[in-house]
C-alpha cells in the first residue's frame, strides 16, 4: 500500500526520493508515528517533502490516495477520532430545525456571556449549554441554524456566525496548469484589455525578411506595439466554503500571474476587513492594513474580487461580525472604501448563478458592488472583462 502511495506522489510530480521513503518506513517500524491517519500524514510529510511551497500539492495528492481510509493496515487499531465526532452529532429533521430559534446577533452574544458565567461542567447533546452535539447554538458538532462554534471541526452545516479557534488556510497554487477550456478562453479575454501600446512599431524580423525578398531594397515592415500595461489588484477569498472552489480559483489565479505584469494580490476570508494578507501560513503574524493597500496602489488599478460571498449577513453589516475576530467596523464599510478608491471593479463568484437568489449574503454583496458581480463562467468572465475595460 505504501509503495503505491510513493508512486502516486511521483505521478503527481512531487520530488520524493527512495532514501526519504525508506526513512519514513524506518520511522514507522520504530513507532515514531502513532496509529491514526492524521499522525501518518504529518510524519510522511516531514520525511518526504522538504519544500514548504509543495505542502498544498502534497495535501491534494495525500487526500486523493487515502480518500475513505481511516487507518493504515498493519498498525495497531484504535477508533478514529472522526468517528467519535460523527457519533456525537445530532441530526435533526427539517421540522425540528425549523423549530430552533435564530437568536439574532445581540441576543446571541448576550446569551453566550450568560452561559459562560453559569456553566461549570462539560455537556453533550443538549439544547442549552456549551458542548458537543445537540441543538445548542454554542459548541461544535451539533445542529443549529445560527450559532457560535467553539473548538472542534465543523459538523458540515456551515451555519456558524463566529468561530472561536485559530484556523489554518492554504495559499492558492500559482503553478497550476490551466486545465479547462473555460479558463484558457478567459485568459484570452483578459488579454483583450491587458494589451495596450502605440499604434505602430518597427517589425525588425519582418523588415529583414521583406528586404531579402526585395533583392536588398529596404522594405520597412510595421506592426502594432503590444505590451502589458494594465494594473490589477486581486483579492482572493480563501478557507471555509471557498474550499469547494479551490481548483477553479487556482486556475484563474495562475492565469492572472502569467498574464499580468503588474499584479498585486491579497487574501481575505469571507469579507474584507481592516487587514488582509499575502501568505496564509503567516496570516496571524504578517498582515497588511487595508488602508495601506489603498494608499500604496493608485486608482488606475483594476480591482477584482474572487469569492463566493457566502457567509452570515452579520459579517457584512455588523461591527464585531467577523467569524474570526472582533472587527471594529463592518465589512461593508471597508468594501465601500475599496470601491470608492478603484472605480473599475468586478466580483467573480464561483457559486452557480442560479443559487445567488437563495443566499442573503450574496444579495448584499451584489448590491454593494453595484451589481458588478459575475459568475466564473465563460460568459461571466467575458462580461467582467468588458466592464473592467470601460473608461471610468
Amino acid at each position: 500500500m505504501l509503495i503505491d502511495f510513493f508512486l502516486h506522489l511521483k505521478t503527481r510530480k512531487l520530488p520524493v526520493s527512495t532514501r526519504e521513503y525508506l526513512n519514513m518506513l524506518e520511522g514507522l517500524r520504530q513507532h515514531v508515528c502513532g496509529h491514526s491517519l492524521d499522525e501518518f500524514y504529518y510524519w510522511s510529510r516531514i520525511c518526504l517533502i522538504k519544500d514548504e511551497s509543495l505542502y498544498d500539492r502534497y495535501d491534494q495528492a495525500f487526500g486523493e490516495y487515502f480518500k475513505g481510509v481511516t487507518e493504515l493496515p498493519g498498525l495497531a487499531q484504535e477508533l478514529p477520532e472522526e468517528w467519535l465526532k460523527a457519533a456525537a452529532r445530532k441530526y435533526l429533521s427539517p421540522e425540528e430545525q425549523a423549530q430552533l430559534e435564530k437568536l439574532g446577533w445581540d441576543k446571541l452574544m448576550e446569551t453566550l456571556r450568560q452561559r459562560l458565567e453559569e456553566q461549570k461542567e462539560r455537556h453533550q447533546g443538549g439544547s442549552k449549554w456549551i458542548g458537543t452535539g445537540g441543538s445548542s447554538p454554542f459548541g461544535n458538532n451539533g445542529t443549529h441554524p445560527e450559532g457560535i462554534r467553539i473548538g472542534g471541526d465543523s459538523a458540515g452545516n456551515r451555519s456558524a456566525v463566529k468561530i472561536w479557534e485559530q484556523r489554518e488556510f492554504r495559499n492558492l497554487d500559482d503553478q497550476v496548469q490551466l486545465g479547462t477550456r473555460n479558463i484558457k478562453v478567459a485568459l484570452r479575454r483578459l488579454r483583450r484589455f491587458a494589451r495596450d501600446g502605440a499604434a505602430q512599431e518597427l517589425d525588425l524580423d519582418g523588415t529583414i525578411a521583406a528586404t531579402a525578398r526585395n533583392a536588398g531594397w529596404l522594405d520597412l515592415m510595421m506592426r502594432p506595439e503590444r505590451h502589458n500595461s494594465v494594473k490589477v489588484l486581486l483579492f482572493l477569498d480563501v478557507g471555509g466554503s471557498m474550499d469547494d472552489h479551490v481548483k477553479v480559483c487556482e486556475e484563474l489565479f495562475s492565469a492572472c500571474r502569467s498574464e499580468f505584469k503588474h499584479l498585486e494580490y491579497f487574501y481575505f476570508h469571507n469579507c474584507v476587513y481592516e487587514s488582509v494578507w499575502r501568505d496564509s501560513r503567516r496570516r496571524h503574524s504578517e498582515r497588511t492594513p487595508l488602508a495601506d493597500v489603498i494608499h500604496r496602489y493608485g486608482p488606475d488599478y483594476k480591482l477584482i474580487f474572487v469569492g463566493d460571498a457566502t457567509m452570515s449577513p452579520y459579517e457584512i453589516l455588523h461591527p464585531h461580525g467577523s467569524i474570526e475576530h472582533m472587527n471594529a467596523e463592518p465589512g461593508a464599510a471597508w468594501l465601500r472604501r475599496l470601491l470608492d478608491a478603484y472605480p473599475a471593479a468586478a466580483w467573480l463568484n464561483p457559486e452557480p448563478e442560479r443559487l445567488w437568489e437563495y443566499r442573503q449574503s450574496i444579495g448584499l454583496i451584489h448590491q454593494l458592488v453595484a451589481e458588478r458581480m459575475y459568475p466564473m463562467t465563460l460568459d461571466g468572465l467575458s462580461r467582467a472583462m468588458q466592464a473592467l475595460s470601460r473608461k471610468h
